[in-house]
C-alpha cells in the first residue's frame, strides 16, 4: 500500500481524520470484501494525484468497530469525505476513479 494512505485506529481516527488541515477522504473497508479490493488501486491513484490536498485515510471496520459504528457504517466500502472536522460528502460502493475524482473536486 501506498505510503500516502494513512490506516487508522478508533483511537487515532479524531487526530488522523477530523484534526486534519486539509479535506480527507476516509474508506471504511475490510479484507474480507471484494468491492473494498477492487477500490483500492483506485485510491492509490487518487492518494498521488490529490498529494497535499486531499488526505487518504482507510478504516479497517474489522479491527475498528467503534469508527464504523460511531458513524453508521453498515456497507462496505462506504466512503466519506470530511472537511474542517464535519463529514461533507459520502459514496456508497464501488465507484469509478472519474466519480470519486469529482467529489473531491467539490471540496477542494
Amino acid at each position: 500500500m501506498s505510503d500516502l494512505i494513512v490506516n487508522t485506529t478508533d483511537t487515532a481516527f479524531d487526530q488522523d481524520v477530523l484534526e486534519s488541515d486539509v479535506p480527507v477522504l476516509v474508506d471504511f473497508w475490510a479484507a474480507w470484501c471484494g468491492p473494498c479490493k477492487a477500490i483500492a488501486p483506485i485510491l492509490e491513484e487518487l492518494a498521488t494525484e490529490y498529494q497535499g490536498k486531499v488526505k487518504i485515510v482507510k478504516v479497517d471496520v474489522d479491527s475498528n468497530p467503534q469508527a464504523a459504528s460511531r458513524f453508521g457504517i453498515r456497507n462496505i466500502p462506504t466512503l466519506f469525505v470530511f472537511k474542517d472536522g464535519e463529514k461533507v460528502d459520502s459514496v456508497m460502493g464501488l465507484q469509478p476513479k472519474a466519480e470519486l475524482a469529482k467529489v473531491l473536486d467539490k471540496h477542494l
